[in-house]
């Protein structure tokens, strides 16, 4: 990014192969939907490009970027108003094991689906630390700089987190 930052703009290109994956994957897992996933992902690198002067290198990149996105998320909620998260099932059919019988393959795809549900019906504060914990997999470290907030904070919030999903993924599993 300092290479950026100093105007070599070609590098860009390698900072979008190593991190928009990595992007795409929080945004849907914020967002539900593909097309405005990949839309937002394209706004991040944007305003990378855009405000690359604020860059200074004191902590991870990393965290520059994901305060990016959630800057880039904010604005995309604000004009669309949160949206329920809904995954398709089949783009994880590749994750549910195909060794199994037909009713265990099923189970595993009702099972994916209950769980998804339910992440999105947590309170966007609580998702959004789940995503980075456990689908980003960010140290609870690199989540507190990200959130402006201690470590000890992330930790609670994201206890409280997995309770609520619990308790969701159970009611809705009835």
């Amino acid at each position: 990014m300092f290479q950026v930052k100093a105007g070599d703009l070609n590098k860009m290109g390698l900072l979008f192969e190593r991190y928009h994956r990595k992007l795409f994957s929080f945004l849907y897992y914020m967002t539900g939907k593909d097309d405005a996933s990949e839309d937002l992902v394209q706004n991040v690198f944007f305003r990378m490009l855009k405000y690359r002067h604020t860059f200074t290198g004191e902590g991870e990149f990393k965290t520059w970027m994901y305060h990016l996105a959630r800057n880039v998320l904010a604005d995309h909620s604000q004009k669309n108003k949160r949206s329920v998260l809904h995954e398709d099932v089949q783009n994880y059919s590749e994750r549910i094991s195909s060794g199994a019988g037909a009713d265990d393959s099923i189970y595993k795809e009702q099972e994916l689906t209950t769980l998804y549900d339910s992440l999105g019906k947590l309170p966007e504060e609580y998702r959004e630390i789940l995503v980075l914990s456990r689908f980003q997999e960010l140290k609870y470290e690199e989540i507190a700089r990200i959130l402006n907030t201690t470590e000890g904070a992330v930790k609670v919030k994201v206890h409280r987190a997995m309770n609520q999903l619990k308790n969701i993924y159970l009611k809705l599993e009835q």
